[in-house]
């Protein structure tokens, strides 16, 4: 028999929360991510390092940290699954986010609109799109685990939506 706390835990209302405090905690260390490429990206810089290149260090090691902390305390995936499986993974989809990122950058630059062209703007639109191909690539593919808790939400709602008296 359902105690009250697991059928409070099946409601679609309390998945979606939940969901989003998980959306909220990768952001997190997104953000984090940010700092130590930034450090590390200005350390590389200051030691005489080409751009390109220094970019190339600071953003892998930025994707390392990310990995640890988001299998770890994010996903909390630490038991489930193969490390290295995880971690090729997670740095293909994560490049596939960077490379988004990089490319949508460049190309609204490149327009010269007034606004559209500004860099600020076009790094922000940029992140926000590698965010969330980043944060749906480690949800769904990354870590097996969080696969099967997304299947679980879908059912839930399915179900919701489909009780009888509903129209």
């Amino acid at each position: 028999m359902p105690t009250d706390s697991t059928v409070a835990a099946n409601r679609p209302t309390d998945r979606i929360l939940s969901e989003g405090r998980l959306a909220l905690k990768f952001t997190g260390v997104s953000l984090l991510g940010f700092v130590v490429d930034a450090i590390i990206l200005r350390i590389a810089l200051w030691s005489g390092l080409e751009p390109a290149w220094a970019r190339v260090i600071s953003l892998t090691s930025a994707m390392q940290v990310t990995f640890v902390i988001n299998r770890r305390h994010v996903f909390r995936a630490h038991q489930a699954g193969s490390i290295p499986i995880q971690w090729l993974r997670y740095m293909t989809s994560n490049g596939v986010g960077n490379g988004f990122n990089y490319f949508i950058f460049v190309a609204m630059v490149s327009t010269h609109w007034p606004v559209v062209s500004a860099p600020m703007f076009a790094l922000a639109v940029g992140s926000f799109g590698a965010w969330l191909i980043n944060f749906l690539c480690n949800r769904y593919f990354v870590f097996p685990a969080a696969r099967k808790v997304a299947e679980r939400v879908v059912e839930t709602a399915r179900a919701a939506t489909s009780a009888p008296g509903r129209p």
